[in-house]
């Protein structure tokens, strides 16, 4: 298992389109990937997770892989929140 915190920098925070374009990042790789945020956790594959979590921007999220793929899995998912998941 590996993880890493990161800020959500979208200025609407992780809304429909960016919540898809995460999702679309997360189901690239066999590892689970969710994300805890405000005591809860979130499965990361699902827009219905992502979208339940309420993240905000500026919000700080701890994405968590765990699997065969899961240094990888981390590494996408990292670049495609700083990259600003499409916004």
């Amino acid at each position: 298992m590996v993880s890493k915190k990161v800020t959500i920098k979208n200025p609407t925070g992780l809304h429909l389109r960016p919540a898809g374009e995460l999702c679309k990042t997360a189901i690239q790789f066999k590892s689970k990937v969710t994300f805890a945020f405000d005591g809860g956790t979130s499965n990361a594959k699902s827009v219905l997770s992502v979208l339940g979590a309420c993240v905000k921007s500026g919000d700080e999220i701890e994405l968590i892989c765990e699997g065969e793929d899961e240094e990888e899995a981390l590494k996408k998912m990292v670049e495609a929140i700083e990259a600003g998941l499409g916004e």
